[in-house]
C-alpha cells in the first residue's frame, strides 16, 4: 500500500478499506440508492487514505483495472471509465460547436481533462476541484489511462471550493462550457446542486455557452432530477436531460443535464465533427443525438420530448 509521506500525498490512515472490503470484495455504500450494492472483487489495496475533505480508496480489482472510490462510492473504474468522461465532455463542446475556454468543475481524476485536451481549437483549460488530493492520486496511479493531462500548458488547475470560486472569480471569465464533474449531493458535492450555484455558472458562461453537469439516474432520482431540471428551467433558456449507460455506476446508468444561454441551441445536435484522429470508445455523433432519446416514463416526467 502507498506511503503518505511520498510528495504530494497528504492523507491521513483511514478504515474504509476494512469498512467496505469484506471477504475479498468491495460493496459499496448505498447512500442515494437503499436497498442495492454493487461488488467488485479485491486483488489488493493501493490507498486507504482520508483527505481533508472524504475518504480516499484506491484498488487493484480482478476484473475492472484500478478503481477509485470517494467515501464508499465508486468514482470510476479503468474498465468502463470511458463512457462516462467522454459523453459528460463531448456532448457539451460538440453542442457549442467552438468552444475556446472551458470550466472544469470538480474532476479530479483527470478524466473529463483528458477528453476536452484532445480538442485543439481549445485554447484555455480552467480545472477547479476542491480536493487536490484526489488529482495526486490519480496522477500517481491512473496516469497511463485516466489522469494523463495534467501537464498540458493549456490548463490551470484552481484548488478551490467551485461555488466560491464562481460567485467571486469565475463569473467574469466568459467561458464556452462548463463540464460539472460532480459526485452526488451528499458531503462536499450537496452545494453544487443548489439554485445559487447554477446561477452562478449562468453568469461564468459567454454567450452560446454549454453548461454540461452530473444528473443521476433515471432510474433512482427521477424525481430529484425533475426538481434539478425545472431549477434550470428557471434560469436557462435551453435544458435537456441526456444518459449514457455504465455498468459501474448504480442501475447502470447515469445521466446528464445539459443547458445553453442561447434559446435557439439544441444540445441534442453536435454543431461540429470530432477533431480528424480522435480516438474514443463510446461518443460518436450518432450515440450523441440518442443519448437525449428518454425512456417514456424519464420524457414523460421532464416534459421533455423525443426528436
Amino acid at each position: 500500500m502507498v506511503d503518505f509521506k511520498q510528495p504530494g500525498l497528504q492523507l491521513n490512515p483511514s478504515s474504509s478499506a476494512d469498512e467496505y472490503i469484506k471477504d475479498g470484495w468491495f460493496m459499496e455504500k448505498e447512500t442515494m440508492w437503499p436497498g442495492q450494492r454493487f461488488c467488485i472483487e479485491v486483488d489488493h489495496v493501493l490507498v486507504n487514505g482520508k483527505s481533508e475533505y472524504q475518504d480516499i480508496l484506491v484498488f487493484q480489482s480482478k476484473t475492472y483495472g484500478k478503481v477509485l472510490i470517494l467515501d464508499g462510492v465508486i468514482q470510476l473504474t479503468e474498465r468502463d471509465e470511458f463512457s462516462y468522461q467522454e459523453m459528460i465532455t463531448h456532448i457539451p463542446i460538440n453542442a457549442h460547436g467552438n468552444a475556446k475556454k472551458v470550466l472544469i468543475i470538480g474532476g479530479g481524476d483527470g478524466g473529463v481533462l483528458r477528453e476536452v485536451a484532445k480538442y485543439p481549437n481549445v485554447e484555455k483549460i480552467h480545472m477547479c476541484e476542491i480536493d487536490r488530493q484526489v488529482c495526486e492520486v490519480g496522477k500517481k496511479f491512473f496516469s497511463d489511462t485516466v489522469s494523463t493531462n495534467f501537464g498540458d500548458p493549456r490548463v490551470t488547475l484552481i484548488y478551490d471550493d467551485a461555488a466560491r470560486y464562481l460567485r467571486e472569480e469565475g463569473r467574469s471569465e466568459g467561458y464556452d462550457v462548463i463540464v460539472c464533474d460532480s459526485s452526488d449531493p451528499v458531503g462536499p458535492a450537496e452545494v453544487l446542486f443548489k439554485k445559487d450555484f447554477f446561477v452562478s455558472m449562468s453568469e461564468a458562461l459567454a454567450p452560446g455557452g454549454v453548461l454540461c453537469t452530473q444528473g443521476e439516474c433515471q432510474w433512482l432520482h427521477l424525481d430529484l432530477i425533475k426538481s434539478v431540471t425545472d431549477m434550470c428551467k428557471s434560469i436557462f433558456p435551453t435544458v435537456k436531460y441526456a444518459f449514457t449507460t455504465i455498468p459501474t455506476y448504480p442501475s447502470g446508468q447515469i445521466g446528464f443535464i445539459v443547458a445553453s444561454n442561447d434559446k435557439f441551441k439544441n444540445p441534442a445536435v453536435p454543431s461540429q465533427s470530432l477533431p480528424a484522429g480522435t480516438s474514443l470508445r463510446y461518443y460518436s455523433e450518432a450515440i450523441h443525438k440518442a443519448a437525449f432519446i428518454l425512456p417514456v416514463m424519464t420524457a414523460a416526467k421532464l416534459g421533455q420530448q423525443n426528436e
